[in-house]
């Protein structure tokens, strides 16, 4: 037996310390450093039995055999998409949300839809809790096998047994190891954790689901590098005084990142939503100001989202600026364009910006929309709802093209709206007959089309 050894870990960042300290070096947070042992014993494989160990040799890259990886189906559309077509076999992926969000309410879904054999192992609920939870969602498998347990050593003495298809650990948090002394959910315990599972999907061919804790800042708990180890990284996001919830993509080794899937929470669990516009676009009765439709792309998936925006005089002595789901220093630079090229004393009045459904979006394309918004409710003129824009607009107040116009316009198109604006140095090939394409270059020519 190797000597025990013992470090300390900042429980905020992961990062070692030689001695304790009260401040971090690395996050500057007060009081986190916390004493854990290094190394106990020798480690071991995660089956119990011993193996022969195999030499991996270098081959030459195109002497490389490939087969062809069938995707696992989920039985869940949102989720194939935001995963780039469905589970990869040996994939570990980590899904992270805030509590009562429905991180275990979408897996237990994954688990009884999914139509093979699945291990869900939960270490913050027994085994009948979980069975409440399934009839009060009115889901059933008979092909989900379900244990409560937190240690990884009898968690893998019940793979071997069982052999499942697909393993979901709710959460890696709990978890906790022989080879390491230390509290569950310390930093050392989750990198340990997480390690061992990664050699036993990438063995067994196995995919595995972890679930993960955040922060008060709205980051997974634990160190940086459980995010650098896993090959997906998912986050369940979405507000507790809206229906909706938002599956995002912010790490995917074999799909596209910054993919979103929209879900509607419901007494009998999570409904997939698969027309957006729904959520995105509100109703009204009359036409109002402030009111602009933009055409974003977030991942591959081309959506409508609604700017709202109100322009009031400031009542006190220093302009509010206030955004929801929009980067509020984007709105500064615009708020200056206009004021610098196009004349708009936007320096005394207060400006509030919404993305209606409760969504954030940094793609550029919106910015055209945002301003048009603004225009809208200072000059209280209604923008008709049946023009949508996708224009970048830059420091000198030209309207710079986006990518994937072609797609935005389809998608436009698609919805039955008659008028999209664009830049005019957009390359679109063949003009779609069904939507008008309207062009411009600067701002100035756009507010002379629009409010003249």
């Amino acid at each position: 037996m190797s000597k025990i050894r013992t470090s300390f870990f900042c429980q905020s960042c992961g990062t070692q310390h030689a001695q304790w300290q009260g401040q971090c070096n690395s996050c500057k947070q007060w009081n986190t450093l916390g004493e854990e042992v290094v190394e106990k014993s020798d480690k071991k494989n995660w089956k119990s039995e011993k193996r022969s160990s195999t030499i991996s040799k270098p081959i030459k890259i195109d002497q490389i055999k490939i087969s062809s990886v069938s995707r696992i189906n989920t039985g869940d559309e949102e989720l194939n998409r935001v995963l780039g077509g469905g589970i990869i076999p040996g994939a570990l992926m980590l899904l992270g949300g805030e509590p009562g969000i429905g991180k275990s309410t979408l897996l237990l879904q994954i688990a009884v839809s999914i139509g093979c054999k699945v291990l869900y192992v939960s270490g913050e609920e027994s085994q009948q809790q979980i069975k409440i939870r399934s009839d009060r969602m009115n889901v059933s498998s008979e092909e989900c096998y379900v244990v409560s347990e937190t240690k990884t050593q009898n968690i893998f003495s019940q793979i071997e047994v069982l052999k499942p298809e697909l393993v979901i650990i709710d959460s890696v948090q709990t978890l906790n190891t022989d080879y390491i002394d230390s509290s569950p959910g310390s930093v050392s315990q989750i990198k340990e954790c997480t390690a061992e599972f990664i050699k036993f999907a990438k063995e067994t061919n196995v995919p595995v689901f972890l679930v993960g804790h955040i922060t008060k800042d709205g980051q997974i708990a634990g160190p940086k590098i459980l995010e650098h180890m896993v090959d997906v990284v998912l986050h369940f996001e979405g507000d507790r005084n809206h229906i909706y919830r938002i599956l995002k993509t912010q790490k995917n080794r074999f799909g596209a990142t910054s993919e979103i899937g929209i879900y509607e929470m419901q007494s009998k669990g999570l409904r997939a939503v698969s027309n957006p516009v729904e959520l995105l676009i509100s109703e009204k009765d009359e036409m109002l100001s402030g009111h602009a439709i933009a055409s974003a792309i977030e991942g591959i998936r081309p959506l409508m989202i609604e700017i709202q925006a109100l322009v009031s005089t400031a009542v006190y002595g220093t302009p509010q600026r206030t955004t929801s789901g929009y980067n509020t220093k984007r709105l500064n630079m615009l708020l200056a364009v206009l004021e610098k090229r196009a004349g708009f004393a936007l320096g005394t009045k207060d400006v509030f910006i919404n993305i209606t459904g409760g969504i954030s979006i940094a793609d550029p394309a919106i910015d055209l929309a945002v301003i048009v918004a603004i225009l809208s409710s200072y000059h209280d003129i209604y923008i008709s709802e049946n023009f949508c824009f996708a224009a970048e607009v830059g420091l000198s107040g030209e309207i710079r093209p986006v990518p994937k116009t072609v797609e935005r316009i389809q998608e436009a198109s698609k919805l039955g709206f008659d008028t999209i604006v664009i830049s005019k140095f957009a390359k679109i090939g063949k003009k779609n007959d069904s939507i008008k394409v309207l062009s411009v270059s600067k701002i100035e020519s756009l507010i002379s089309v629009l409010f003249s």
